[in-house]
């Protein structure tokens, strides 16, 4: 996989999450993948091994959790 730098994480955000309710930056999930409570923000993008553009956990490439691995915190 190779990383995708992205300049505006918000508008990549809003443009590429695949679900209708879009989280802030500052928001917190649990990564079901990996265990961490990570920041939506710091958020990595990866092309995947077909060319598609994935949004991945922060501890990628260690972690292969994506967005759809994410969980509200209680």
């Amino acid at each position: 996989m190779e990383e995708i730098i992205v300049n505006n994480k918000q508008k990549y955000l809003q443009d590429n999450y695949p679900f209708d309710d879009v989280p802030a930056l500052t928001d917190k999930k649990k990564c079901i993948h990996c265990g961490t409570i990570i920041t939506v923000g710091d958020y990595k993008v990866f092309n995947d091994d077909i060319g598609q553009e994935l949004i991945f956990c922060p501890n990628a490439p260690d972690c292969d959790g994506t967005v759809i691995d994410w969980f509200d915190v209680d």
